[in-house]
């Protein structure tokens, strides 16, 4: 047991080392940007930039939404195959695996040859059209961590009882999803969620590709014409995304306590 213990204890502190050192080392560079002096300049140049600024929120707006619009598919898909369509769990699970072998360029310029001007539903012809565009393709890269996590969540819980017990008690199936099953899977949603704002942010294919002012291209163009504003841009993005998860984390625990005291 005791060599047990260590062995775990070895492989968190191996596995903590393989993330942490990179993330000290980028740091430690950014701060080099004054000769002979460490200094946060090169975070002010970051800071002051208007690009900077429209781009992270951008991505953040398509992340949340991507993260809403996702959450509300693949919740009720994964309720609805467990309890009444469990024979094509294993269709679901190979559609859902497919944005892992199709790359995404593939995708992107097939989103463009469907939804193009001259196509039946001409969603590029406009920004909102770009958008919601956009939106659909970070929502297919994200279904594979999305399902498996919500998939995960859901096998913890008796789904059966819950779905008889609201309906012995006269509830309609909105209120079986978002009163029983969704407080349910929060762990999983979140999972996804936090994989979801990560791919979002830093995304480069598909923004580029449809020409929207994502974080993704930006990171991409900064570093290609610049030293130490790239490693600033790395670290203040890791920052802010665990600051995001951390805040929906709590929200989440607020609204789970809010009914009990009542």
């Amino acid at each position: 047991m005791k060599g047990s213990r260590i062995g775990a204890w070895l492989a968190v502190l191996i596995g903590a080392t393989y993330f942490v050192v990179p993330l000290i080392g980028t740091f430690e560079f950014s701060m080099r940007m004054r000769r002979n002096a460490y200094s946060f300049d090169a975070y002010a140049s970051v800071f002051s930039e208007e690009q900077f600024r429209s781009t992270f929120s951008y991505s953040m707006l398509m992340a949340l939404l991507t993260i809403i619009f996702g959450m509300l598919l693949v919740v009720p898909t994964a309720y609805w195959v467990r309890l009444r369509l469990p024979q094509i769990r294993p269709l679901v699970e190979f559609i859902t695996l497919l944005p892992l072998v199709i790359p995404a360029i593939v995708i992107v310029f097939g989103y463009l040859r469907m939804y193009n001007s001259s196509s039946w539903l001409p969603l590029t012809g406009s920004s909102t059209g770009t958008n919601v565009l956009l939106v659909i393709s970070y929502i297919t890269l994200s279904l594979p961590y999305m399902y498996r996590a919500v998939d995960t969540a859901m096998r913890a819980i008796d789904v059966r009882t819950l779905t008889e017990a609201a309906e012995s008690l006269g509830a309609g199936w909105p209120t079986i999803l978002f009163r029983c099953i969704f407080p349910n899977v929060m762990s999983g949603v979140l999972s996804g969620a936090f994989i979801t704002l990560a791919i979002v942010m830093g995304e480069f294919t598909m923004a580029a590709l449809l020409n929207r002012p994502a974080f993704g291209p930006y990171l991409q163009l900064v570093g290609a014409n610049r030293a130490y504003e790239p490693s600033a841009l790395a670290v203040i993005a890791f920052a802010i995304t665990w600051l995001s998860m951390g805040l929906l984390n709590l929200i989440t625990r607020i609204s789970r306590l809010a009914p009990a005291k009542a």
